[in-house]
């Protein structure tokens, strides 16, 4: 999940420009808000939205995985953590029980709405609590380099060619460990194994929420196996149990280390293809999803912008989430990586030829599912947690597949229960 989530201009030189308002537009000039996101945003944001609003923004930013406990302890004491934070898809169902933030179904119009679509993921019992600012899905990334330097002329579409490829690749010495995969007790390792699950042909739960991967024919089963049988033929790094996803990304596939990222996140193409940032800028490219199949299947990871109810700035605060997922904003935000949620936002990128990956995409987004169906349940942290503990202590070779499937549906069954 951060989860960095950027898509990833072919130009890099578009400059970041708010939403023109007008002159005389800042009704709200002389107030200050902060705003809670996570680590990189873009550096003219905040000067940007005061130059066009008059509103003063204190933009703070943590790693992903920092800010959900911040805000949870802040909001839990009945302080406000920001005026505008990040409101993850995960975080939907336990915020929403929790009745921490402010319904924005009366400031946001219904076009907005009908343009990001994802909205709905953040939609509960009628009530908007989050307006998504990045599209968020899963792709697979590859160094199309590695591939050619080993001979390898087309892209998988199945596991099985996936992992062909992956051992030609350590064979003819390009890299010794061709597949980056989290396997720490990290959320990235719990996404990393849920898109498996999808590969494999499966899902998580069934309608009443009982568990479908303990079984050995089951999805989820054969997905850890697969995971587990990678590190053992070496094809991941056995660095990997104690490796953040961004870590993988940033130290091993951005610095030429690796040459696959199993669960890929499409924002990261900007940061991949800039030489500022990564030693292999220009070999990096989004493929659609191998799966065990050949149909390739995603699902989708949105963030949004929301509001707590105590925050004291609300007014500031609705007019930065509004500036924030405009459709010339989201454009021109691109170029820091965030996929427009906005489909009309998304449609003018690729058609102009400015959307890196484009085809490939837009062809993956067509494709992406909810991971719950039913909707994203307040449980699901606990549970997200109870995965990858599990599958950090399978791969640290603590225990057998059988019994990490067992750990996670009684983790499961422990976090419904509370």
């Amino acid at each position: 999940m951060h989860k960095l989530i950027l898509p990833l201009l072919a130009s890099a030189a578009l400059a970041i420009a708010a939403p023109a308002l007008g002159q005389d537009a800042k009704p709200l000039a002389g107030q200050s808000i902060t705003v809670l996101m996570p680590s990189p945003q873009g550096p003219n944001i905040a000067s940007d939205f005061e130059a066009e609003t008059g509103i003063h923004v204190d933009l703070q930013t943590l790693s992903w995985d920092d800010i959900r406990p911040k805000l949870v302890t802040a909001l839990v004491a009945g302080t406000a953590p920001a005026d505008v934070t990040e409101f993850d898809w995960s975080w939907t169902g336990q915020f929403s029980a929790a009745g921490w933030y402010m319904p924005l179904n009366d400031v946001i119009d219904a076009d907005t709405v009908k343009d990001i679509g994802v909205a709905k993921i953040f939609t509960v019992d009628g009530k908007l609590l989050g307006i998504p600012y990045t599209n968020d899905f899963r792709v697979m990334l590859v160094n199309k380099k590695h591939f050619t330097d080993a001979g390898i002329t087309e892209m998988p579409k199945t596991l099985d060619a996936l992992v062909t490829a992956a051992k030609k690749i350590k064979e003819k010495g390009i890299v010794e460990y061709p597949i980056g995969l989290p396997v720490s007790a990290t959320e990235g390792a719990s996404t990393s194994w849920y898109l498996l699950t999808k590969a494999f042909g499966g899902e998580l739960f069934d309608k009443d929420f009982n568990p479908l991967f303990t079984s050995p024919d089951s999805a989820g089963y054969k997905a850890l196996a697969f995971e587990l049988m990678l590190l053992k033929e070496g094809l991941v790094d056995p660095a990997s149990t104690g490796l953040k996803d961004s870590q993988i990304n940033e130290s091993m596939f951005a610095q030429g280390i690796t040459s696959i990222m199993i669960s890929g996140e499409p924002g990261r193409l900007g940061q991949m293809n800039d030489p500022k940032q990564s030693k292999v800028a220009g070999q990096v490219e989004a493929i659609l999803v191998p799966t065990a199949s050949g149909e390739t299947r995603s699902f989708g990871l949105p963030e949004a912008l929301a509001i707590p109810n105590v925050s004291a700035n609300k007014e500031a605060a609705i007019a930065f989430v509004k500036w924030f997922t405009s459709k010339d904003f989201q454009k021109k935000n691109a170029v820091n990586g965030f996929l427009p949620t906005r489909t009309s936002a998304l449609s003018e990128l690729n058609e102009s030829g400015k959307l890196n990956s484009g085809d490939a995409l837009v062809a993956q987004s067509k494709t992406v599912e909810p991971l719950f169906p039913q909707g994203t349940p307040p449980w699901y942290p606990q549970f997200s947690s109870g995965v990858n503990t599990a599958i950090n202590s399978a791969a640290k070779g603590q225990m057998s597949v059988d019994q990490a499937m067992e750990a996670i549906a009684s983790a499961a069954k422990q976090a419904m229960a509370q």
